[in-house]
């Protein structure tokens, strides 16, 4: 077989493994996620909502993030993020609901909706929510996401896990909600820190300022593995054809 024969069927193997590896990447990628996507029943935390813009010619203008309403969250604030604002939208819940302390909720934050930025092609922006206390009585929080683009398509980030336990088209983020660590130590601690609003910011300051740094770091190691797999093919085919040549 002529060398270049060998090059090009090595080629073409290593376009498909290429093809393989970055399909498997980059569905995980391209939802909507909280992050971190766990937390501990009734304590506070802050999470962010990571939004990546999955399109390659228009811009993402605006978020909206619906609220769970039978397990509604008592205290909810936002982390303002440059170049967008945001509207926090209170309401009656569709029935009363009786907390962990035994009070009747009526009213509670029911979306968060944030416009007026842009995510470009190929970014992604978080968007953190300090909420608490978590409720103790649910294993997970689901918050329904709506997505516009600049053309003006919406995507409805809203889907329930499938029967078979495989993943939806458009999911909806999910909070997992697991139970307090019973080490001996004073779990209330990390509760209190994040009842402070002061402290929040000075936490998260880094990661805010630029939004694109985790994904770049993704897609660099993606990259590095994929070329890692083309480089290792192609030496392997030219050698092949080397070995063949010698002997014929």
């Amino acid at each position: 077989m002529a060398l270049t024969a060998i090059c090009r069927r090595a080629v073409t193997v290593t376009a498909g493994a290429l093809a393989l590896t970055l399909g498997l990447a980059l569905p995980a990628l391209a939802h909507v996620t909280i992050n971190p996507g766990t937390a501990e029943k009734g304590a506070w935390t802050k999470i962010a909502f990571r939004v990546p813009n999955e399109r390659d010619k228009a811009q993402t203008t605006k978020l909206e993030v619906q609220f769970p309403t039978d397990h509604p969250l008592p205290f909810v604030s936002v982390r303002p993020v440059p170049g967008w604002d945001v509207k926090l939208t209170k309401g009656k819940l569709p029935k009363p609901v009786v907390s962990d302390d035994g009070d009747k909720v009526t009213e509670s934050v029911l979306k968060i909706t944030w416009t007026g930025g842009k995510i470009e092609p190929g970014q992604f922006q978080e968007f953190e929510v300090s909420v608490g206390p978590l409720p103790k009585d649910a294993d997970e929080l689901t918050f329904p996401t709506s997505q516009t683009y600049s053309g003006g398509e919406v995507v409805k980030w809203a889907d329930a896990p499938k029967a078979d336990g495989s993943e939806p088209e458009h999911p909806a983020p999910v909070l997992k909600l697991v139970d307090a660590a019973t080490d001996g130590g004073d779990s209330g601690h990390s509760d209190m820190a994040s009842t402070t609003p002061a402290a929040t910011p000075s936490v998260a300051a880094v990661k805010n300022t630029s939004p694109t740094a985790a994904g770049d770091s993704d897609g660099t190691a993606r990259l590095l593995a994929a070329l890692g797999i083309i480089v290792g093919l192609l030496g392997a085919g030219i050698g092949v054809a080397g070995f063949r040549r010698s002997r014929g």
